[in-house]
């Protein structure tokens, strides 16, 4: 078998919060799928954002799990330092508006500081069902060309005219929700950034583990294979 794959989570770990412990469930079901070996590690956001970018580049993947956070601007500095590496990037829940946040302000795309997008929409304390239909052919194939339902605890709404600049100049939408809002995007500057505002890994399962904590891993264990070829020579 192939050397473990080592994934960095950042986020505030705490076992009870059920997004955290199905994050952990998730893995080991596409681990089990993609017959790879996977070591993760839990990093708190205060420690992550005092990495160094050649710290997030010992890792394979770098996976922003959920919330609640403890400290938002923490975690604007640990997606800004992960988005300068070529380490497969991985992002679910809350940190899908932290990941606009940090494109907004590297783009100076907000000069007279409006709202851009709006707070979390979703309820409070609690998951809403989302229905995610795909849209690019990579999401098709991964969805069977068939919607899924999702669970959520962050559901944000984007300024029309900052989502039209984001789609021509900055990312791919791979998926959309019932409220013709993006569900799952991409970067188009950068080899596997995607970010969902649901939360998938609630809905994985042993049986039938989740396409994009799978396609995550797959990349994640390509991109340590080709770095290691390439070291090798």
């Amino acid at each position: 078998m192939a050397d473990s794959l080592k994934i960095a989570i950042i986020g505030d770990f705490n076992f009870t919060f059920n997004a955290h412990h199905a994050t952990n469930l998730a893995i080991d079901h596409s681990t089990s799928l993609l017959d790879i070996e996977v070591n993760y590690y839990w990093i708190r956001v205060h420690e992550a954002a005092n990495y160094k970018e050649s710290q997030f580049s010992n890792f394979d993947g770098v996976w922003i799990a959920p919330g609640p956070f403890e400290n938002l601007f923490f975690l604007n500095g640990v997606v800004n330092m992960a988005l300068n590496t070529h380490v497969p990037l991985f992002i679910t829940g809350e940190g899908f508006k932290t990941l606009l946040d940090v494109l907004v302000r590297s783009f100076n795309l907000n000069p007279n500081q409006e709202k851009l997008i709006s707070d979390n929409l979703a309820p409070e304390s609690s998951f809403e069902k989302i229905e995610v239909t795909p849209v690019s052919d990579q999401l098709k194939k991964m969805y069977n060309d068939l919607p899924r339902v999702e669970l959520t605890s962050s559901r944000y709404s984007i300024y029309p005219q900052l989502m039209d600049y984001l789609k021509r100049e900055l990312i791919d939408i791979e998926g959309v929700n019932q409220f013709e809002e993006p569900e799952v995007i991409s970067l188009k500057s950068r080899p596997f950034c995607v970010a969902s505002m649901s939360i998938p890994q609630i809905c994985s399962t042993r049986e039938m583990p989740h396409p994009l904590v799978s396609a995550f891993l797959n990349f994640a264990h390509n991109y340590a294979a080709q770095a290691k070829q390439s070291k090798t020579g």
